[in-house]
């Protein structure tokens, strides 16, 4: 059995499935992300994880970081291989070839593969009905390739392919909520989660790994080059996205809403965006716009969530 370190009141496993010895940026809370997503998932699950940053850093032949079973797939068939995973897993169960315990399946892959060029395998595999976990590692662009915006890069930040100038703001569309979009599969389980409130991203990763069916975890992972941030601010980074309410901590389980971090007052945006490079040529305007926004979408997410508290 492996030791455990006391926080407080919690325990947490001295176990890594995620290595030490990858190659991952100084300050990047994208590693932090995957390293506590292992801790609560133990050993007994095989992930299925997209090209990107993640796979880049943990496997440079002939060395890996990985602990566990663990399969490099495309951008664009992650979601598609752990459902593949899972039905052959069901088929040996039934054929009475089944492990003692319960194996896990795990794909995760970066804003990019599951937002845009893997949405329609994740699709597929929430509608189906798969049981496995889909966990999407959201640093809000594609980092591995040269900083590009994708559909998860927020609106106004200057990225290389949606660059600011004399006539653009950089990034002009605002960033796809993905949680909704799994949420409206119907699936037992979605939430939300940063690495700067770790007990609360183990718990929600052990809670969709281990309920049944389908289940999607969304984490905001600060990347302090393509956000260009101090790397020793990564985590507050992340800490300011939920307390200004840009990245609400919540789960929806059974249909059912629930709030995971309500602050009496929500912060100044501006608190959040000057911390990154990729924002710093916002104007006053251009905040109120994004502050006025993100007010209106906290008020709607805690009134779904107040008008369930009403009926339940």
């Amino acid at each position: 059995m492996a030791d455990m370190v006391a926080f407080g009141r919690r325990t947490v496993t001295t176990e890594e499935n995620f290595a030490e010895g990858h190659r991952a940026c100084v300050g990047c809370a994208e590693a932090l992300a995957v390293r506590l997503a292992c801790k609560a998932l133990g050993k007994n699950i095989i992930i299925a994880m997209a090209t990107g940053c993640m796979e880049i850093v943990s496997s440079p032949l002939p060395w890996t970081s990985w602990r566990v079973p663990w399969i490099h797939t495309l951008f664009d068939n992650t979601a598609a291989v752990a459902a593949g995973i899972e039905a052959g897993l069901k088929i040996k169960g039934m054929k009475g070839r089944g492990a003692d315990k319960k194996i896990h399946v795990v794909a995760m892959g970066g804003d990019g593969a599951t937002a845009d060029i893997g949405l329609q395998a994740l699709s597929g595999a929430l509608e189906r009905g798969h049981d496995m976990l889909y966990i999407c590692l959201d640093n809000e662009g594609y980092m591995n390739t040269g900083i590009q915006r994708s559909s998860a890069t927020p609106y106004g930040a200057s990225t290389t392919t949606a660059p600011v100038g004399k006539y653009s703001i950089g990034q002009t569309t605002w960033k796809k909520n993905m949680p909704a979009i799994a949420a409206a599969h119907n699936i037992p389980y979605v939430a939300t989660a940063c690495p700067a409130y770790p007990f609360d991203l183990m718990d929600k990763v052990k809670k969709g790994a281990e309920i049944d069916g389908p289940a999607y975890v969304h984490i905001l992972s600060p990347c302090p080059i393509g956000w260009r941030c101090a790397p020793a601010k990564s985590v507050y980074t992340g800490r300011l996205a939920v307390q200004t309410g840009v990245f609400p901590l919540y789960e929806i389980e059974y249909g059912k809403y629930k709030l995971n971090y309500t602050p009496l007052k929500l912060k100044p945006i501006e608190e959040y965006l000057k911390l990154q490079g990729r924002f710093r040529h916002l104007t006053a305007e251009t905040i109120k716009q994004i502050q006025e926004r993100v007010e209106r979408e906290y008020t709607e997410l805690k009134h779904r969530v107040d008008s369930q508290k009403q009926v339940s």
